[in-house]
């Protein structure tokens, strides 16, 4: 699963230096943070309108995972925006293991 993270995260690093006219990434980064934060925001709002629009149907489940990809996509976007990658977050999510949920958010409260 991480490889198609790393793959994409290559392309998005060409994307900072290509033309804005004919990248849709590149034209997020010229319009800089934040209009790529409103994308993340838009698309975490499709998401969960998805997901509660989820039935079970074949239907409903395409257009779940559609929306979810757009919104890890454009999450992928920002991170790159700020040098940031995402096997850094997998490490984040790799050290939760083996660690309770409330354990591990009581301790981001110190």
């Amino acid at each position: 699963m991480s490889e198609v993270l790393t793959k994409l995260a290559r392309v998005l690093e060409q994307r900072k230096t290509a033309d804005a006219d004919d990248s849709y990434v590149a034209s997020l980064f010229a319009k800089g943070l934040n209009k790529i934060l409103e994308k993340v925001g838009e698309e975490a709002n499709e998401a969960i309108l998805a997901a509660k629009d989820y039935q079970g149907t074949e239907r409903t489940k395409d257009q779940l995972i559609h929306e979810t990809a757009d919104l890890w996509f454009h999450t992928l976007v920002m991170l790159s925006y700020l040098d940031l990658q995402p096997e850094q977050v997998l490490e984040e999510l790799e050290k939760r293991f083996n660690i309770s949920g409330i354990a591990e958010k009581a301790s981001r409260q110190n």
